[in-house]
């Protein structure tokens, strides 16, 4: 994978032969935390709406569900970047494996 390309050449690379995922996916995990932790703090709100016992609820709660929905988005994130990775190390495979049977 070559690295040195430009980002929007890649992003406007219609054969699709450069993967953009990996290098945006940094990106993804932090815009996700970020609306994850807008949630939480409505959740937390809407409970402190709803009486001072929901309150106290939504606020033991809510940072479980946070770092619940923290973890699944990590876990998916990974797995994707696991598929690239394999992708690309199968392509390396491919290639190695091309070369010795034409020396």
């Amino acid at each position: 994978m070559a690295s040195s390309r430009n980002f929007f050449t890649v992003l406007f690379d219609f054969s699709f032969s450069e993967f953009i995922t990996p290098r945006v996916v940094g990106v993804l995990y932090g815009i996700a935390i970020f609306f994850v932790g807008l949630g939480t703090l409505g959740i937390i709100a809407g409970g402190f709406r709803g009486g001072f016992l929901p309150g106290i609820g939504s606020l033991l709660l809510a940072p479980l569900a946070f770092l619940l929905y923290t973890i699944l988005i990590r876990v998916g994130l990974e797995g994707l970047m696991v598929a690239f990775r394999t992708a690309a190390n199968t392509g390396r495979t491919a290639d190695n494996t091309e070369s010795l049977r034409n020396p």
